[in-house]
């Protein structure tokens, strides 16, 4: 397995200070009332999307809290394949679609999910895959267009659920005090666990290659039943923590 060598990525006046003692890290936000906040690390931010590091079967385990408890915007960490060029996303690489595996938090007014009974917001265990056959590449474009007429988001949604699936369930902790996450990420299922209890199990598995990503930033993504996609960035009322230590990627084949 690849060795656990994070970079730090920040914008808007974020920070990403190392803890020797905790043997961990501090990501942090400053207030404001407007602007992108970003503060990140991840194994990935150099590499093509191709040479991503990371593959399965691994578990991921670490500690963490957040401070406020439902900071406004998103946070989170686990394995995706940084698809977006949105808000300062993917950058130097063309977007695609989406494959993740993670612990997500995410504050209203955020709407994530496309397909019923998988969390929309709030903190959660979630992964998504996306399986679009080439063919349907010129769908892809129509749909996206359709998503933002009236009488035809229906249909637009209905395409976008045929090719991302979603699982994801509600986490039963308090993000605000310390816990400890581990994802074990395999071919073909994704268990997930807090404090050593097994809280679900989703029964596929995102595409590798994927990278390791922790982060907190204070934008938000929204596509609720019956309303146009949305996003943007949200005030940052009160300084933004998020503490991680004792973060470790074991091979588990």
């Amino acid at each position: 397995m690849p060795s656990l060598a994070l970079s730090p990525r920040v914008h808007g006046g974020g920070r990403v200070e190392r803890l020797p003692q905790m043997e961990g890290w501090r990501l942090w936000l400053p207030p404001g009332m407007r602007g992108y906040r970003l503060a990140q690390l991840d194994d990935y931010d150099a590499l093509p999307r191709r040479a991503f590091p990371r593959r399965p079967p691994l578990t991921l385990e670490l500690e963490a809290r957040v401070q406020p408890e439902t900071p406004p915007g998103t946070w989170g960490f686990g394995f995706w394949n940084d698809p977006f060029v949105l808000l300062g996303g993917a950058g130097r690489r063309l977007p695609t679609g989406p494959q993740a595996v993670w612990f997500f938090g995410a504050s209203p007014p955020n709407h994530l999910s496309l397909h019923p009974g998988v969390p929309a917001r709030g903190f959660f265990a979630g992964v998504t895959t996306w399986h679009m056959p080439m063919r349907h590449l010129p769908w892809l474009s129509l749909a996206g267009l359709a998503a933002w007429l009236p009488g035809l988001r229906n249909w637009a949604r209905r395409h976008f659920q045929t090719w991302m699936r979603q699982w994801g369930v509600v986490v039963p902790v308090s993000p605000a005090g310390w816990h400890r996450y581990t994802l074990l990420w395999r071919p073909d299922q994704v268990r997930f666990f807090v404090d050593g209890a097994e809280i679900g199990h989703s029964p596929w598995s995102p595409r590798p290659p994927l990278g390791l990503v922790i982060w907190v930033d204070n934008q938000f993504a929204a596509w609720a039943p019956g309303q146009p996609p949305r996003w943007g960035t949200l005030p940052c009322e009160h300084p933004v923590l998020l503490e991680i230590r004792r973060v470790r990627i074991m091979d588990a084949s």
